[in-house]
């Protein structure tokens, strides 16, 4: 079963910078579409960030110009470099395949990222 392991979150002041790292151990991780999710206490998880096996980028409207996402395959990680962060971007952070797995049982645990006004 694939994992999938991120870190990197905590509590920064608004307009700080985190960067938030995932261990996939998938085996066709080098080919596989990529993406960060998050989810917000009741609100539904959603798509902030994705990259391609070829390392194209695209985000949100929400987090355009403030977040950068890579890849390094050799590795299998990806990262999410988050700048000028906002109360809003307050939730708990997850990496996963695009289109995501049905079941919950196919998400690590997650970091947290709180940022405070």
């Amino acid at each position: 079963q694939v994992q999938l392991v991120e870190s990197g979150g905590g509590l920064v002041q608004a307009g700080g910078s985190l960067r938030l790292s995932c261990a996939a151990s998938r085996s066709d991780f080098s080919i596989t579409y990529m993406g960060w999710y998050r989810q917000a206490p009741g609100e539904q998880r959603e798509l902030v960030a994705a990259i391609t096996s070829a390392s194209a980028p695209t985000y949100a409207d929400s987090v355009k110009g403030r977040f950068t996402i890579s890849r390094d395959n050799a590795k299998k990680l990806v990262f999410l470099q988050m700048n000028s962060l906002k109360p809003g971007d307050t939730a708990v952070y997850y990496c996963n395949k695009i289109p995501p797995p049905l079941g919950e049982g196919y998400w690590g645990q997650g970091t947290q990222v709180t940022v405070s006004s």
